[in-house]
Formats: C-alpha cells, structure tokens, sequence
C-alpha cells in the first residue's frame, strides 16, 4: 500500500491535535498503510496521542506566528521569518519531493503549510488542504508589515494552487486560492473523551461536587499571569495544567502534570469534559473539543490573528461562551464572566464532530 504524508503546522496545538485525530482515523480505516508526518509540533504531545505506527521528521515545514506568549504575538517578525523561510520555497520544495519519493506516498495533505503543495506537485503528487484556514489569508492582516516580504503572499498562493482542492473545516477564512467547486466542507476534527466525567475527576483527585474551570493557553502559556489573586475560588475550584512535576498551589487551585493524565489513561480532552468550563483564548483546537465534550467557554483576546474574528462570531452557534478582558484575565477577575456562561441555555445547534472519520474515508479513496 501507498502511503500518505500529513504536513502540519507547528504553530500552537491546534494543527497537530486535529490532525492526530485524522492519523487515529486512518490507521482505523487502513490499518498497516504507510504515515509519515512533517511537523515541528511538540514531539510530546505526538508520542501520546498518536495510535498507529507512523514516520516523523520533525524538521519545521513553515513558520506560522512568532508568539511573545500564549496571548501576544510579534508581527513584524512573524512577517520576517515567514520571508525567509519562503523565499527559497522552490529549493526547498525539491528536497521534500525526493523524502515523498522515498517514501513513496500517493497523497500528501497540508494543514496547511504551503510547503506542501508545492513539493507534492514536484513529486507529480496530488495535495490536499485540509484546515479552517490558509497561511496567505493569516499574513495579510499584517498589512504594515508585508513590505518586508513582497514575495511572500505570491509564493504561498502559487504553492496553493498546486493542489487539487480543500477539505474545509467549519469556523474557516482564506482559501480564496481555491475555486469554489475544488472546495468540499467536511464537519468538525475534534477529540471526544472517551471517560466518564466523574472517572477523570476522581483519578486525577478532583473535587466531585465543586464546579471546575480549566485554564487552557497552550504550550505558550500567559505570562503575568497571578492565580493567587482569582476573585472565583469561593464558588469554583481552577485546574492548571503543565509539565512540571511536583508543583502546588494554594486552595482551590489544582495543578495537574500533563504527563500524569497520559499516565494514568486518560487524554486531555478527558479532561476538558470533565470540567464546567474553560478558560482560554480561542483556537480551533479547544473551541472544538469544548463543542465535542459540551463544556462551556470563557474566551479573551489572542493579538492581531485573522481568524480570532471569525472563531468569536460563530462559537455562539455551538457552545456556551463569554468573554474575558485581558485586563480582567490577568487580575483574576474571572467570576463574573464565569457565573454568566454557566447560566446560559444550549446553544442553537449541535454540529458534527466526526469528521476526522469522514476525511479518513476521503482519504482512502484516493490510496
């Protein structure tokens, strides 16, 4: 059997938990048929959470943001690195023709740097973009920064138009590179708990009876962040996650290591469902895990990041959301924000969420 090439973005989370979840999908559907992944995404977070057997070359196949932190981002040099590493696109695009090749994949989808596209049509291989968005649509909300790179957005869109089509994920922007019959919109890519709410809380020594709050930003985390100072404590008990072994807070706060959930058999999602809601900012990857496990959301602003616009316009469709300042975020001043989700009714519409079982099977018709 031929294989099949994900290139990934290693920008936050959210690209690599999708994907992993297409990657579960396909080693369920063709079992035995030859992965191999393109990402600098953390190799921590591969290793728990990918099932099959699959080929990892972690070398970074785009740039993505140049986060300060979980919450602020560099513009002017997101535009400079995105400059350099496409300006030699072509050359790069031939030496990851020859690894496709060696690897003798039949379909490579790009989620979504243009890299991909374009070493796939060197190869004579046809591409696929599968996200909620394009790199070329993200670079041009830096307007005042483009001057620096007046290559940058022709060489993406040329590297786009290789491929053969989009498979479009809801909460999407861009792909203006594609025509509109090359598009197919495929449901929601998100991780479902598979463990009871009460089973995750009591094997990670949660409180049963307390309201939860998950705070969740990512591998960036906030900085100036005081947790001593949540004005929400009396009523909700806050959960931390992290990689630091051995670390504590004071009462109502519970610090839970990110290897101890895998440890113990759980996955983070198991966690996100058994919390009332989550606090964080908004990205694909928690928004639709909140839609998938039915928790609430309590969102801040994430800087200039095209796509925030879009996620804050739609998330009411399909989940529980409020919103948070930053200034509010940082001084503790959750409560009110957090009272005022947990009291809203359902939301209007429950979406799909298989559709990393629907784009397996896509996949599969093309191998």
């Amino acid at each position: 059997m031929r294989g099949v090439a994900f290139y990934i973005s290693g920008h936050g989370f959210g690209h690599a938990s999708r994907q992993v979840q297409i990657v579960n999908a396909l080693g369920l559907r063709l079992p035995g048929v030859p992965i191999l992944l393109r990402t600098a995404a953390a190799p921590w977070l591969l290793e728990r959470t990918v099932a099959p057997p699959v080929t990892l070359d972690a070398a970074p196949c785009d740039t993505g943001v140049v986060q300060i932190d979980g919450l602020r981002l560099d513009a002017r040099a997101t535009i400079e690195q995105a400059r350099d590493f496409h300006r030699t696109l072509d050359e790069r695009a031939s030496r990851e023709a020859a690894t496709l090749y060696d690897h003798d994949v039949a379909l490579v989808l790009a989620d979504a740097p243009p890299l991909a596209c374009a070493a796939a049509a060197v190869a004579g291989i046809p591409s696929v973009v599968v996200s909620n968005f394009t790199w070329d649509w993200i670079y041009q909300g830096y307007r005042e920064h483009l001057g620096l790179a007046p290559h940058l957005l022709p060489a993406i869109e040329a590297a786009y138009r290789h491929a053969e089509g989009a498979w479009r994920l809801p909460m999407h922007g861009g792909f203006a590179t594609f025509s509109r019959d090359t598009i197919t919109d495929v449901p929601f890519v998100a991780r479902h708990a598979t463990h009871a709410r009460e089973e995750t809380r009591d094997c990670l020594r949660l409180p049963q009876q307390r309201r939860l709050a998950l705070s969740s930003f990512g591998g960036f985390g906030v900085n100036d962040l005081d947790l001593s100072s949540l004005d929400c404590l009396h009523e909700c008990d806050v959960v931390i996650t992290g990689r630091e072994e051995g670390r504590t807070f004071g009462r109502g706060l519970h610090y839970v290591d990110e290897a101890d959930i895998y440890d113990r058999g759980l996955r983070y999602e198991d966690l996100v469902h058994a919390v009332d809601v989550v606090v964080t900012k908004p990205g694909y990857g928690i928004i639709s895990e909140c839609i998938a496990n039915d928790t609430a959301i309590v969102y801040t602003s994430r800087g200039r990041f095209a796509e925030y616009d879009v996620l804050v316009r739609e998330m009411p469709r399909y989940l529980r959301s409020a919103y948070l300042s930053q200034d509010q975020l940082l001084a503790g001043r959750w409560r009110a924000a957090i009272d005022t989700v947990l009291a809203l009714p359902d939301p209007p519409e429950h979406p799909r969420t298989d559709g990393a079982h629907v784009i397996a099977e896509m996949i599969a018709g093309h191998v």
